[in-house]
């Protein structure tokens, strides 16, 4: 069957198989900042943004996404030209193994989008909760998340 999905901004259509999860396509294609972990929803290292919302991959079918944004770490920045929630996590050291960082980099994208300056600790550490994290104990991600919120422009 084909998918017709936007992709990290780009229109596409993609031949996927109807048992086929979001996360082993966007792996298939090699977008490899979305991990293989639990295959349960409950690591959350698979995170990416459908229609700008964080959701875990493993667990939806990518014939769920026909029609809607699919936005990886790919999507928001490049090697060359890093979005400033990249250059946070950077800047603060928020990057240990750098396994998590992906899918907690688009948690704090989406919630800079939503809250703006106006984000708060307490929401950041709740966003956070649904992506698992063994090296950095969610301190510095939380401070790279909150750096970048009171530099954004809204």
């Amino acid at each position: 069957m084909i998918l017709e999905v936007t992709l990290n901004g780009e229109a596409r259509e993609i031949e996927i198989s109807p048992s086929e999860t979001l996360m082993t396509l966007l792996r298939r294609l090699r977008l490899f900042s979305v991990k293989h972990g639990c295959e349960t929803g409950d690591c959350g290292t698979c995170t990416v943004l459908l229609d700008g919302k964080p959701v875990h991959s493993c667990i939806l079918l990518a014939a769920q996404a026909h029609g809607h944004e699919i936005t990886t770490v790919e999507g928001i920045g490049s090697p060359r030209n890093l979005h400033p929630l990249q250059t946070a996590f950077l800047d603060t050291g928020a990057v240990q193994c750098g396994y998590c960082t992906p899918a907690m980099i688009l948690v704090g994208y989406a919630l800079i989008r939503e809250k703006g300056k106006t984000l708060t600790e307490a929401e950041v550490r709740r966003a956070l909760a649904g992506t698992l994290c063994r090296c950095t104990g969610y301190v510095k991600p939380v401070e790279a998340i909150l750096q970048a919120a009171k530099d954004t422009d809204s």
